[in-house]
C-alpha cells in the first residue's frame, strides 16, 4: 500500500535532520509492506526567499493532499527584520491553521541510555520521566484578536488577546483523557485560573468533560507550580493538559530536562485531516551546515507519523527500537554526549546508524 507524505524541510538545520530521518521511516514502512510516496514543499524562510510568502498556496494544497505532513524547522535571524505578517513563523502558524490541527502531543521520556545527559538531580532522574504534554494549538494568545500595535498618549503600545471558547477547550480535553486511558490514567490540567478569566473557563469545561472519564484521575495546577514540579518530581506527572502558550513553554522545559531539545518529537492532530509531525527543536541556524545537529527528534517524529498519521504501529515501533538500539550502542551526537566523552558523531551518520538498525532488527510483534 502506498501512502502520500508531504515533506517540509524549512530552514536552518531542517533540511539536514529531515534528510537523515526520511530513509529510516521509509525503510520501516517497507519492511511492513508499505511504500511512502514523498513530495517536498516550501515553508518559512525558504518559501519567502523563493516566493516572498512564508506559506505559498501550493504548499497548503500539497499538505492537504497528503495523508501526513513531515515538517523539520522554520525560522532564523536572516528574516528577523521582515514585517510580522511576512516572517517565517507565519508559515508555521498558517499551516497549522490550514490543516486544522488543534491537538499537539509532545511526549517527554528519559531514555535509560541517556541518564548521564539528564539535567535533573541524579536522585530525581532515578525516579524516571515519562509524560506527554497535550497542548491546544489553534487558540489562545497566539491566534486571538484583536492584536496589533498602536500609539497611546505618544507612547508605543502592543497588545495581544488571550481567548478560548468552550468547544475548543472540550475537544482538547477529550484528547487528553483518551490518551490518559492508554497510559497511567492521570491528567493534570494546567491553567492560571486565579488571575485569568480564560483559565477559569478552561477549568470549568475540563471538569465538565471529566464527568465522562471517571476512570481517569484529574488534578489541576497553576502554570507556575507546574513549571516547578517538572523539575522537582516529573515522575508524578502522566498527561499534562494545557493551552497554547502554557503548553509551548512547559513542553520545551520537559524536553530540556531529558537532556536535549534535539531528542523529542511531536504530533499535531486534527479531527479528520492530515496530521503535522515535527521535532520540537527550532531551526538552530548556528548549527546549520555543520553536520552536528541531532536528527533523533525528527526520526521519532517520523515514528509518530507512522503510528498516528498512517496507523502503521508496527513500523513505528521498529523505528523507536532502532533509535533505542543506537543509543544503547553508545552512539551520540554532540548535544547528548556525556561529560568526558569526545567521540560524537554527526547528523548524517546518526541517521545512517538508525537506518541500519531499522533494516536489521527483528520485526516487533
Amino acid at each position: 500500500m502506498t501512502h502520500k507524505i508531504c515533506l517540509l524541510p524549512g530552514d536552518g538545520i531542517g533540511p539536514e535532520v529531515l534528510q537523515a530521518a526520511v530513509p529510516a521511516i521509509e525503510a520501516a514502512a517497507k519492511r511492513c509492506g508499505h511504500t511512502l510516496e514523498t513530495s517536498t514543499a516550501l515553508i518559512g524562510g525558504a518559501a519567502i526567499d523563493a516566493t516572498s510568502s512564508p506559506l505559498p498556496e501550493e504548499t497548503v494544497a500539497a499538505c492537504r493532499g497528503a495523508e501526513a505532513v513531515y515538517l523539520a524547522a522554520v525560522g532564523g535571524p536572516k528574516w528577523d527584520d521582515l514585517p510580522p505578517e511576512r516572517r517565517p513563523e507565519k508559515g508555521l502558524m498558517g499551516i497549522r491553521k490550514a490543516l486544522g490541527v488543534f491537538a499537539n502531543l509532545r511526549p517527554a521520556a528519559l531514555s535509560p541510555a541517556l541518564a548521564g545527559a539528564c539535567m535533573l538531580a541524579p536522585r530525581t532522574a532515578a525516579k524516571g520521566l515519562d509524560l506527554v504534554v497535550v497542548r491546544e494549538l489553534t487558540g489562545d494568545i497566539y491566534f486571538g484578536t484583536p492584536r496589533g500595535e498602536r500609539t497611546v498618549d505618544g507612547k508605543r503600545e502592543s497588545f495581544n488577546t488571550m481567548v478560548y471558547n468552550e468547544e475548543e477547550i472540550a475537544r482538547i480535553a477529550k484528547i487528553a483523557f483518551d490518551l490518559a486511558r492508554l497510559r497511567r490514567r492521570k491528567v493534570c490540567s494546567v491553567d492560571k485560573s486565579n488571575v485569568l478569566e480564560t483559565s477559569r473557563l478552561w477549568r470549568q469545561v475540563v471538569i465538565e468533560v471529566h464527568r465522562d472519564y471517571e476512570d481517569v484521575e484529574l488534578t489541576h495546577m497553576y502554570v507556575d507550580n507546574a513549571a516547578m514540579q517538572l523539575v522537582r518530581d516529573p515522575s508524578a506527572l502522566d498527561v499534562i493538559l494545557t493551552g497554547n502558550i502554557f503548553g509551548d513553554i512547559l513542553s520545551d522545559e520537559a524536553a530540556a530536562i531529558t537532556g536535549s531539545l534535539g531528542m523529542l518529537p511531536s504530533a499535531s492532530l486534527s479531527g479528520d485531516g492530515p496530521g503535522l509531525f515535527e521535532p520540537i527543536h527550532g531551526s538552530a541556524p548556528y548549527l546549520a551546515g555543520k553536520d552536528i545537529a541531532n536528527p533523533l527528534g525528527t526520526i521519532l517524529s517520523g515514528a509518530m507519523l507512522l503510528r498516528l498519521g498512517l496507523r502503521l504501529g508496527q513500523a513505528a515501533t521498529l523505528v523507536e527500537k532502532a533509535v533505542d538500539a543506537a543509543l544503547v550502542d553508545g552512539l551520540r551526537t554532540k548535544d547528548i554526549l556525556e561529560p568526558g566523552r569526545t567521540d560524537s558523531i554527526g547528523c548524517a551518520r546518526m541517521g545512517q546508524e538508525v537506518l541500519a538498525r531499522v533494516e536489521s532488527l527483528p520485526m516487533p510483534a
